[in-house]
């Protein structure tokens, strides 16, 4: 609240400016960043305020808007688990949080009625809120089978990847991705998830865990163990690897798959010659570039078939208006943020400034709204931190109780 004051001016009008936005927060998604490990141990982010106005109309300066990097592939849950925002493609951004709208200052409020108002708007709160992130690989190819049928040396033959291999179940704990490129430019993604085990769709073996990775990947590759060590034929572990899937998400099968018979080096030419799919050998190279043709065909028919297979989703609530509820202690509240706004960011203290806020209610219809609601005359009204007996003009009460 700032008024002229220059010689030869001994009854300058006001000139307090306004006051600076706060900085929105952004989530941001970002192919370069690769988990969402940088959130465990520094989990909040703010942006920064925005600066006071002064006198000669000088508003404050825009708060600095911060842009948080997550992975492609991050999906955005409220805290009750509800989905907000799914950011799949580089650059797809969400607002986590609204930044303050800076307050009005009291240049502002000048009008015929008002010559010098003696009050100005606070700044509006921030925004403030816990979000959940959960990151879900994006890969054109899942490898899926059995612990210990080797998925891990598959992977690090046919891409750059370098995973963890040693010879015993769960070698695998985390999924790993590689990308396959072609002499004439092609590439695709593989995902190495770990092994699921019977009982996956229900938990069992971090079941959950591994098979939501495979919700993305557009060709499943079922590797099925030929060797005599194998613990299943290749028909039972397929048959558990499709039942899992079917009770973890029954679309999952909908989906392309490619057989492939792995270790054959280890198998008796009886079960690679009964086998009707691909078979190969990561220890040997025999059948692997045969593989990458098959998986590429696979891998261009179901980018054909699903440019996109999950597309950019946000889901933002609708403006609600004006809405006025009835508590159990028979008052009425008053919701939306314009209303709320009006009350919060205004000095409650100065009659000058209730009276503003009055003229604004009305503007925005919270008398029609508390009539269409059955207020009466004397009914209490909470509207944010304000509270007030409600009074309409046009109303009069009777002494039986009629109006």
């Amino acid at each position: 609240m700032s008024f002229r004051r220059e010689a030869h001016t001994p009854k300058g009008g006001p000139d307090g400016g306004d006051g600076g936005s706060g900085g929105d927060v952004w989530l941001v998604a970002d192919r370069n960043v690769a988990s969402l490990l940088a959130f465990r141990d520094h989990p909040h982010r703010r942006a920064t305020s925005g600066a006071h106005g002064s006198g000669q109309k000088k508003h404050g300066v825009t708060g600095k808007e911060l842009l948080v990097s997550v992975p492609e592939g991050t999906i955005v849950k409220d805290r009750d688990g509800s989905i907000l925002a799914d950011l799949v493609h580089e650059g797809d951004r969400w607002l986590a949080a609204h930044g303050g709208q800076g307050g009005k200052g009291n240049a502002r409020f000048m009008g015929n009625k008002r010559r010098a108002p003696a009050f100005a708007e606070q700044g509006e709160e921030g925004e403030e809120r816990w979000v959940w992130l959960e990151l879900k690989l994006m890969a054109d190819v899942a490898l899926v089978g059995w612990p210990n049928v080797g998925k891990s040396t598959l992977i690090s033959r046919i891409s750059a990847a370098k995973p963890k291999i040693a010879d015993y179940p769960f070698t695998t704990l985390v999924p790993n991705l590689g990308v396959v490129r072609t002499d004439d430019g092609f590439e695709m993604v593989l995902a190495d998830i770990p092994g699921l085990i019977e009982g996956a769709a229900e938990g069992k073996g971090l079941g959950h865990q591994f098979l939501r990775h495979i919700e993305r990947a557009r060709v499943l590759l079922l590797t099925l163990d030929l060797s005599i060590e194998a613990e299943a034929s290749p028909e039972e572990q397929e048959a558990v690897l499709l039942s899992e899937l079917e009770q973890y998400r029954p679309e999952l099968l909908e989906r392309e798959r490619v057989r492939l018979g792995v270790r054959s080096d280890l198998a008796i030419s009886e079960a690679i010659d009964e086998f009707d799919g691909h078979t190969l050998s990561s220890i040997t190279g025999r059948g692997v570039p045969e593989l990458v043709g098959i998986l590429r065909t696979a891998v261009e028919a179901a980018r054909a078939s699903l440019p996109a297979p999950d597309a950019y989703v946000v889901h933002r609530p609708a403006p609600e208006g004006i809405r006025v509820e009835r508590n159990e202690r028979g008052d009425f509240e008053v919701h939306g943020r314009d209303a709320l706004r009006s009350v919060a960011v205004s000095d409650l203290t100065s009659l000058e400034a209730l009276d503003y806020v009055h003229e604004r209610l009305s503007a925005l219809g919270v008398d029609r709204a508390l009539a269409r609601a059955g207020a009466r005359n004397g009914d209490t009204v909470h509207i944010g931190k304000l509270s007030f007996e409600y009074e309409n003009a046009d109303q009069i009460n009777f002494a039986d109780g009629s109006t």
